[in-house]
């Protein structure tokens, strides 16, 4: 079970695209989960044939969990030159990270649980309450919570509890926001963010996609968020530290630019799939990529590489009116990159103040890997790049 966002624990395997025997190939959708976000297919990251399956569907797991085992083809690059196989080990209890920490401070052998989460995983509920049994029983009087085990039922569940303990199943929305909610309180506790601004002279960004557009047909016409995205991919080839994932302890540079782009789902919530080698697709294909995946994205459509892969996300809320929009990192990444409302302002223009359309953008940014002159640097480099929009 892959991890698809930052604070995921855990997915609902829906449906099986291959079975067992069956020849799959690298990049290729073998299965759909559910997660908060929706629906997702998740793609096979090598060439072989599925020796296994091993979860059903309908089931849920925790991330990480072996979905099905796959024989890699021989001589593949990575493969062993005999290629062998082994099955996991005998299915053991399903328990979610935090019930098993838990269950590990308190000294409670999970096997010894009955879980009473989906599929009869052991929820940290189903731990505490074991915990508080064994209390009554060593001391022979009514079942009572020790302050070891109020704090794991307590101060733990505040700290880190799943977002679907909190909210009624079914009720996807709510998890999703409770989900993201998560995921940015990780990010603003863990990185030390530093924000920058500065305000862009949109005036030829803009003439030159009027003209632009006249060339093409109604179907293939750019919006001016292509532009953007395409001067934030070539501007972190100037500061590629910017470019990176934050993992292990230290920042980790990526050589593929994979913008991640913020998109609103309908009745709430957003997800920020990437936009893959953003800098070298041209603005007619980034721009049909995107509507793309703006469409699967509200219908449940999105692949598992687009939601893991990006390396620094784009998000704009000029749409609504927002002159300003200073984003919060999504971990791993290391920088997000804000765009306002273009409005119409007095502008020095060789002497003399005219009226132009000009634009905010904004750059949040881990200090832990970068800092304000480097991050000056970028946001210098996508407005000369967007001065010169014929070039991009």
């Amino acid at each position: 079970m892959p991890i698809l966002e930052a604070d995921m624990r855990a997915g609902t395997l829906v449906a099986w695209r291959k079975q067992a025997g069956d020849r799959v190939t690298r990049g290729e959708v073998i299965a759909q989960v559910e997660t908060d976000k929706g629906l997702i297919d998740i793609e096979v990251f090598l060439s072989g044939t599925i020796e296994k399956i091993l979860v059903e569907p309908g089931t849920t797991v925790p991330t990480g969990a072996v979905l099905a085992v796959i024989l890699e083809d021989a001589g593949a690059p990575g493969a062993p030159v005999a290629p062998a196989v082994a099955p996991p080990a005998p299915a053991r209890v399903r328990i979610s990270p935090l019930a098993r920490r838990i269950a590990t401070e308190l000294r409670i052998d999970p096997e010894t649980v009955r879980g009473t989460g989906p599929g009869g995983a052991v929820t940290q509920e189903d731990v505490v309450r074991a915990a508080a049994a064994g209390e009554a029983s060593e001391h022979g009087n009514r079942a009572s919570v020790s302050e070891p085990v109020r704090a794991a039922a307590e101060g733990e569940r505040a700290a880190a509890v799943p977002p679907e303990a909190l909210v009624p199943p079914g009720d996807r929305q709510a998890r999703l926001r409770q989900t993201i909610g998560a995921t940015m309180s990780r990010s603003k506790r863990e990185i030390p963010h530093y924000y920058l601004a500065t305000t862009i002279d949109m005036h030829r960004a803009l003439a030159w996609l009027a003209e632009e557009n006249l060339r093409r047909p109604v179907t293939e016409r750019l919006l001016y968020g292509a532009l953007l995205v395409k001067a934030v991919a070539r501007a972190v080839s100037e500061v590629p530290e910017l470019n990176s994932v934050w993992r292990g302890g230290e920042a980790i540079r990526s050589d593929a630019v994979h913008v991640g782009v913020a998109i609103s789902l309908r009745g709430g919530g957003v997800v920020a799939p990437a936009l893959h080698d953003a800098d070298r697709q041209s603005l007619g294909d980034l721009m049909r990529q995107f509507r793309d995946l703006v469409q699967r994205a509200r219908a449940g459509g999105l692949r598992s590489s687009e939601l893991s892969d990006p390396t620094i996300t784009v998000t704009s809320l000029g749409e609504q009116g927002v002159e300003t929009v200073f984003g919060i990192i999504f971990p791993p990444q290391v920088a997000i990159v804000g765009f306002g409302k273009v409005v119409e302002r007095a502008w020095p223009v060789d002497g003399a103040v005219v009226l132009r359309p000009v634009m905010t953008a904004t750059l949040s940014a881990d200090h832990r890997v970068s800092d304000g002159h480097r991050g000056a640097l970028f946001l210098a480099a996508v407005d000369r790049l967007l001065q010169e929009p014929g070039r991009l």
